[in-house]
């Protein structure tokens, strides 16, 4: 991320798709190479420490679980299924949410001396998708510390507080 780049500048975008599916994308840089980014969403040890932690086989198709750890209360993970794999510039993973599936996709590409990261996912018509996209937010503004070195995030609530007017206006 640019060094002063506010969370409005952070903040995801919601776009309805032809199939009223609803898409939230969101978009971060950094100066570091694709690899060093690929390795902080992929190895566990840096994964763990800006969202949880996978359990099962890592490679296409591979199943297992996924620990949201920095959720609040018991962590007894999601099942997850590794869709696409293409170091270091392409991860797709199928895990379950609130009532259906929910399909990640990140893409790493290198733009003008910049790693690029562009999340997405994909929600149906009717979900209110505020909530969601504020806590991707935070997430990856906790992936944001893990690579650049810089601290993370408020606790959640604090960060809640600054950053929901703009998924939430008045």
């Amino acid at each position: 991320m640019c060094e002063h780049a506010s969370a409005e500048d952070r903040r995801g975008t919601v776009t309805p798709e032809a199939d009223g599916r609803q898409r939230l994308e969101f978009r971060r840089s950094w100066p570091d190479p694709i690899d060093d980014v690929w390795s902080a969403l992929t190895e566990p040890e840096r994964l763990a420490r800006w969202i949880g932690r996978y359990e099962g086989e890592r490679a296409p198709g591979g199943t297992g679980t996924f620990f949201m750890t920095h959720e609040e209360g018991e962590h007894t993970g999601s099942p997850a299924t590794i869709v696409e794999c293409a170091p270091p510039r392409r991860l797709v993973v199928d895990t379950t949410g609130p009532g259906e599936i929910w399909r990640l996709e990140l893409d790493l590409a290198e733009e003008g001396g910049r790693t690029v990261l562009v999340f997405r996912q994909w929600f149906a018509a009717e979900v209110d998708v505020a909530d969601f996209a504020g806590g991707w937010h935070w997430y990856l503004d906790k992936l944001d510390a893990e690579v650049s070195g810089r601290p993370g995030p408020a606790a959640w609530e604090a960060f809640w507080a600054e950053v929901r007017p703009g998924y939430r206006p008045a």
